[in-house]
């Protein structure tokens, strides 16, 4: 079994590795390179570039909703849609390889997901609701971008809380 040490530097190469080249442009031979260690490391927890990435994305999106203080969960949504938003790696998988998150968009929950859930469900008042919640702030983080002009992120992030607000309220 390949050690939580291996592990996050072959995560952490990873990030760099997509940060540069994006991920269909990235192969398990520079993750390796990169991180020090063997392929027969990577591949002993990963047999591709897609099952590195989805823990590499599960890892940092993790770890920004979890930095949240929930205790106030409308501008604590915001932020995170906000953080997430201008994080590097969904940047640049949204620029460069923006299929990648078609599964999680269409055909079923990802590890990540679940950690928002477990987050927000005793947040905003149980399942249904976060799910709802989750809903309304993944489609502000993904479609915004397509509702500029004449409005800003700025005016859409109002919205989001004007909307949470009601609904949570």
């Amino acid at each position: 079994m390949t050690s939580n040490r291996h592990n996050e530097a072959v995560l952490d190469a990873a990030r760099a590795c997509v940060l540069a080249y994006g991920v269909r442009r990235t192969t398990l031979t520079d993750v390796a390179r990169r991180a020090g260690v063997s392929r027969m490391t990577i591949y002993r927890r990963w047999p591709d570039v897609r099952s590195l990435v989805a823990d590499l994305m599960t890892r940092e999106w993790v770890a920004v909703v979890s930095g949240l203080d929930l205790s106030d969960p409308v501008p604590a949504i915001v932020a995170g849609v906000r953080a997430l938003r201008g994080h590097p790696l969904w940047r640049k998988i949204v620029e460069a390889d923006p299929e990648l998150l078609l599964p999680y968009l269409l055909d079923r929950r990802g590890a990540s997901h679940e950690a928002v859930l477990a987050l927000l469900e005793p947040a905003v008042g149980g399942p249904a609701r976060a799910r709802a919640v989750l809903l309304v702030a993944q489609s502000f983080l993904l479609s915004a971008p397509t509702m500029l002009d004449p409005v800003t992120l700025d005016d859409l992030d109002v919205e989001l809380a004007a909307l949470l607000e009601a609904y949570l309220g």
